[in-house]
């Protein structure tokens, strides 16, 4: 059974991004399931950190976009906005190169408060970050939209 209350089109998807920080930084809707959402981001010139690795707040970028854009599809988004609330990251392994994944599944989807698990990996499929998303679920016109 799926989470999702809206379509789940890639290409809808993608056209909400004009203008932010996942266009900024490349970042594209790879995969979806029935209970999974997966995003990845390069590894290039605006992801790495002076050592020549992946930066762990690039990483923290890709695990808060795709668990705040799975969870904003787990609700009716005519009334509704999910937001950020706390996101924890444990970083497993260095990437020097290529494309970073992160598959967003949900622990709990309730009606004001979503956590996800966000698990980041290198193409080769090595787990390289570990996160722990919240979002809260509020009005969007609390948001002034």
């Amino acid at each position: 059974m799926s989470i999702w209350t809206v379509e789940m089109d890639i290409g809808r998807l993608h056209r909400g991004f004009p203008g932010t920080v996942l266009e900024h930084l490349d970042i594209t809707i790879d995969a979806v399931g029935d209970d999974f959402l997966t995003a990845s981001m390069p590894v290039d010139h605006r992801t790495i950190q002076r050592m020549g690795i992946l930066h762990g707040g690039a990483s923290v970028v890709l695990a808060e976009s795709v668990g705040s854009i799975a969870s904003n599809c787990c609700i009716d988004q005519a009334t509704l906005a999910a937001v950020g609330l706390q996101i924890n990251a444990n970083h497993i392994r260095p990437v020097r190169s290529g494309r970073v994944s992160g598959t967003a599944r949900p622990l709990h989807l309730g009606f004001r408060t979503h956590v996800w698990r966000i698990a980041l990996q290198d193409e080769n499929g090595r787990r390289t970050c570990e996160c722990t998303l919240t979002t809260s679920v509020i009005t969007r016109k609390s948001l002034g939209l």
